[in-house]
């Protein structure tokens, strides 16, 4: 294996090791990423998601004891939940020392764990705005709003996460020529002005530390973005730790000069497969939301990156899903493991019958079962290319996977856990969560049928008596 190459960071703050180094800038690369008092990331690995701040179904402890979590994305979007200007959200109002990260104090999170700072969730919910020439347009829980550049890199500086990636202007479409050179300028003059504001303040002693910052990488051609590609290498790269990419394919595009410094995707991997396809082009760390959507919909991930031929399927025999849909009636009575060979505490502890159960009645501990095997999953599917590219042998893998598994995931039968607001884009059309109340409908129509059956009278009182049907009582 050959020696480490680091990165060039200032002592205390990032640091990430190529353990082999590959001959060109488009091939899968080892590495160490490590920052004193955190647990350091194996790469090509992988970053879990947040939502509001906590990964999805999974409290605290379980993360500590069940699973092996070294690092979390965190969306600003998420906690910018006050409409007024006047308001300060409560994640600013943190009480800390001048050596606590905020974020982290506010979360309760251990020191162990790496805190990414965004400011979009992945996937982000399309905006109704478009971004401006200085702010980009948000889903907070009060509604759309316009995130200033600047309240942003005051956020990192207040918040103090230990990767800041720096805010770009994408879109959810397909933007025009102009379109594209407007975002390209845009988002060169926010890496900037943030390396400026955070970095090189005119007052050193207001100087950053302990927050190292990923420069964005936006999903267009290079010709468009050799200006801003140039001034990465030659003005900004004392104070750039690393990038923050949409398309793999726009590896190309990092300075040569900067090759050894770690790659994180925020794109929207829907497969495994795309995953390889990111680790073949030099991929260090993805953010994979596909892990949480297939625990919402009751799908067990069932599948593994294969260290030898050995292990692939047979080739007449068709390929096998990549996941298991646990709402399927043939678990109903079934007391095996979600996945034979699978060591994580779901698998170990509980069995598909119970699993389905759990899903049919919506207790929330099915999600977070789900969650806590397919985290392990990704864990052992990582850890397997690892080791192939320490052996020479990732691109007869990624062969053998795309023949022993099928290019999509199952569709699930069921309905997962109820969408939330800040989670979809709201619109005409089919509604995101089933209808929960008005259960009483046909209750009320044979209530109402019950009562025209009942012989009734159709005269007051007055009359009744008149006609010697009864006496009025005073």
């Amino acid at each position: 294996m050959a020696p480490d190459i680091p990165s060039n960071q200032p002592e205390g703050m990032l640091s990430f090791s190529l353990l082999a180094h590959p001959p060109t800038q488009l091939a899968p690369r080892l590495g160490r990423l490590c920052r004193v008092g955190r647990k350091p990331i194996l790469t090509p690995g992988y970053v879990p998601i947040t939502s509001r701040g906590v990964l999805p179904h999974v409290t605290h402890d379980n993360i500590k004891e069940h699973m092996s979590i070294g690092s979390l994305y965190i969306a600003l979007e998420d906690f910018i939940e006050r409409s007024s200007l006047k308001e300060i959200p409560p994640i600013y109002n943190v009480p800390t020392d001048k050596s606590e990260s905020a974020l982290r104090k506010f979360l309760s999170f251990d020191d162990d764990y790496l805190l990414f700072l965004g400011p979009r969730r992945i996937p982000p919910v399309a905006t109704a705005g478009s971004n401006s020439v200085d702010s980009v347009t948000i889903l907070t829980s009060v509604g759309y709003q316009q995130l200033q550049v600047e309240q942003y890199h005051e956020a990192i500086k207040t918040l103090k996460p230990d990767i800041a990636i720096g805010i770009a202007d994408v879109l959810d479409r397909r933007p025009g020529m102009k379109r594209r050179e407007k975002m390209v300028d845009r988002t060169h003059d926010w890496t900037q002005s943030a390396i400026d504001v955070l970095y090189k303040p005119a007052d050193t002693s207001n100087r950053l530390t302990g927050t190292s910052f990923f420069a964005p990488i936006l999903p267009l051609e290079k010709e468009l973005q050799t200006l801003y590609s140039r001034d990465l290498a030659e003005e900004m790269n004392d104070s750039v730790a690393g990038f923050a990419l949409w398309d793999p394919s726009t590896i190309e595009m990092i300075p040569q000069s900067m090759w050894n410094l770690p790659r994180l995707s925020l794109g929207e991997p829907s497969t495994p497969q795309d995953v390889l396809k990111g680790v073949s082009l030099g991929l260090d760390l993805s953010a994979i939301s596909f892990i949480g959507t297939a625990s919402d919909a009751g799908l067990a991930l069932d599948f593994v990156f294969p260290l030898s031929t050995s292990q692939s399927n047979d080739s007449t025999s068709s390929p096998n899903p990549l996941a298991i849909d646990m709402l399927l009636p043939a678990h109903s009575t079934d007391t095996s493991p979600l996945v034979s060979d699978c060591q994580c505490y779901t698998c170990k502890t509980y069995h598909r019958a119970y699993l389905r159960h759990l899903l049919n009645a919506k207790e929330m501990l099915a999600w977070t079962l789900l969650q806590i095997h397919n985290h392990a999953t990704m864990d052992r599917f990582f850890a397997a290319i690892r080791t192939s590219i320490e052996n020479g042998t990732f691109e007869e893998g990624v062969k053998t996977f795309e023949r022993t598994y099928k290019s999509d995931f199952p569709e699930p039968s069921g309905q997962g856990p109820r969408m939330r607001g800040y989670q979809f884009k709201t619109g005409p059309g089919e509604k995101r969560n089933p209808k929960v109340f008005g259960r009483l409908d046909g209750v009320a129509e044979k209530l109402l049928e019950s009562q025209s059956s009942v012989v009734t009278p159709d005269a007051e009182a007055e009359e009744l008596e008149a006609r010697g049907f009864a006496e009025k009582t005073q």
